[in-house]
């Protein structure tokens, strides 16, 4: 647990869970706590599993006017929409993930830099960069199964945003690394940084950051690396941790 308040320069936010009510809408106590820190020049940054595409909106109805961290740190984006880093998962190893999933008759979804693509696969896979690969698994069984199957090689960052799902990274690629190269950009640590987020592709932030902050309904092993536990996504959980923690 924290002993005394940390210096808070950037604020990163995950979206779904996190800064999203159940119905994929930032709440006016987020929306209004957040223009309020950066009144007071605190950087907000999200830091998403979505890929631009969906994550773009966003952005700009909140009027963020710093970087953005997507596809679980797969991108960055400068703050005039500037790609500023990529980070791409091998062919090959997205054609081994789809035959996985092929095999076990499992949900998918892959993101590219073009497109994401559900349940379905460009005719071409080497046709595109991809960034990300993920499996929608309802029984446990099956989803213990894929995730051996995954960590067996070593080859990936593993993590979910749902208890439903798993998602893949190259290896090495989290929110955490992207949060970094956003820090150095900007000439500030880690520790200068409040994390905020509910799933497992959130803890890697959440433990690397000055001050690391669980939602409410987040997965009990991020509740359990976090420094400090908010209110739920439903009680603008993101609103009160800025109230808390950057605004008193």
């Amino acid at each position: 647990m924290i002993n005394k308040k940390p210096d808070i320069k950037l604020i990163a936010l995950d979206m779904d869970g996190t800064l999203l009510d159940e119905l994929h809408e930032v709440s006016e106590e987020n929306r209004l706590a957040i223009k309020e820190a950066e009144k007071r020049g605190v950087r907000v940054v999200l830091s998403t599993g979505r890929s631009l595409k969906t994550a773009r909106d966003y952005v700009i109805s909140l009027e963020l006017s710093s970087y953005l961290v997507t596809v679980n740190g797969g991108e960055i984006w400068g703050p005039n929409g500037e790609l500023v880093q990529r980070s791409m998962v091998d062919t090959e190893h997205i054609l081994w993930m789809y035959e996985l999933s092929q095999k076990h008759q499992t949900g998918f979804w892959a993101t590219s830099s073009e497109n994401v693509w559900r349940n379905d696969m460009p005719e071409d896979l080497f046709s595109q960069e991809w960034i990300k690969f993920g499996f929608h698994i309802e029984a446990d069984e099956i989803r213990e199964r894929v995730l051996k199957e995954l960590k067996e090689k070593g080859l990936f960052e593993i993590s979910n945003s749902s208890l439903k799902n798993i998602e893949v990274n190259a290896l090495g690629i989290n929110k955490a690394r992207g949060l970094q190269k956003v820090c150095d950009l900007l000439e500030i640590s880690m520790e200068n940084v409040m994390a905020v987020g509910d799933s497992l592709n959130d803890i890697a932030m959440i433990t690397e950051a000055g001050l690391g902050v669980a939602m409410g309904n987040a997965q009990e092993t991020v509740k359990e690396a976090a420094d400090d536990i908010t209110g739920t996504n439903k009680e603008s959980g993101v609103a009160q941790a800025i109230q808390k923690w950057v605004l008193s």
